[in-house]
């Protein structure tokens, strides 16, 4: 008898709670500083993942040497002039660095889709931690590595002549805002990474995102140069805003426009697709 009351509770509680959630009793009352740790404990384990597997960093340390020696030495003489190659260097690298957040944040999302299929997720779901902790450890961790490709991106375009026309607060300050946009892309990503059924599918919807918003932008080559029809599109497209702002804190210029409207943008994506992502981690079975 004793038995039988004990476990009808239970049962119902079981019930009630959604499937596929993973929701556990007391989850809505992590703190803050709960929270905080469980990012850093799921950061560290992402790190101790990558040092177990070193070559999911190739992609980090080659990607910006082979973008940077490929456009210079390829485009750079046919957009610049020839012999005017140190001058697509200064235009070029800037834009390459709002290149590697999109990059990267494609990876993100392939990196979960396939963590599902794992059944690592669905671990994490099991403990008592707070859902969205898993996903920001993603991205942190996700940030470091975009910040070791803007390194390599600056050391090589150092090499080819790169110089930094402002100063060196200036630069750091287009690192972060590429920081940011980046962040907010990840956001994406993530969420067509729980949404689609493959990583293969993710990286087939990735890459026809990719490529109109990166060779439909300033980061190559100068709108002027463009099509009255794809001036317009550039003119809107998120990347140039953040090409354009950082541009301009290396070389000099006006960038307030620019700027305000990629933290516009970046706040945008994450207020909108943040919730989703988060409230798929949940439901997704």
């Amino acid at each position: 008898m004793s038995t039988a009351t004990t476990s009808k509770p239970a049962a119902t509680a079981a019930a009630a709670a959604p499937a596929g959630t993973g929701a556990l009793p007391g989850e809505g009352r992590i703190g803050l500083r709960a929270n905080l740790r469980h990012i850093s404990a799921l950061v560290r384990r992402n790190v101790q993942q990558i040092k177990a597997d070193p070559e999911s960093m190739f992609d980090v340390v080659f990607m910006p040497i082979v973008f940077t020696l490929l456009f210079v030495f390829v485009f750079g003489g046919a957009i610049s002039g020839e012999g005017n190659q140190d001058a697509y260097v200064n235009y070029v690298v800037p834009g390459l660095m709002a290149m590697m957040g999109l990059n990267i944040a494609m990876g993100v999302g392939t990196g979960v889709n396939d963590d599902f299929k794992k059944g690592v997720m669905d671990r994490f779901r099991s403990m008592p931690i707070a859902r969205s902790s898993v996903l920001l450890a993603k991205i942190v961790v996700e940030l470091g590595r975009m910040m070791v490709a803007i390194a390599i991106l600056l050391a090589v375009g150092f090499v080819l002549g790169l110089s930094i026309e402002t100063s060196f607060l200036d630069l750091l300050m287009a690192i972060a805002l590429s920081a940011v946009f980046g962040a907010s892309l990840m956001w994406i990503f993530i969420l067509l990474g729980l949404t689609l059924k493959t990583a293969q599918a993710v990286q087939g919807v990735a890459m026809m995102v990719l490529m109109p918003l990166q060779f439909g932008s300033s980061i190559f080559a100068p709108p002027a140069t463009m099509p009255g029809w794809l001036q317009s599109f550039t003119d809107y497209n998120p990347l140039s805003q953040l090409a354009d702002a950082a541009r301009g804190l290396i070389n000099g210029g006006p960038v307030a426009h620019a700027v305000w409207v990629t933290l516009a943008w970046s706040l945008a994506i994450t207020v909108v697709t943040m919730p989703l992502a988060v409230r798929k981690f949940r439901q997704k079975t």
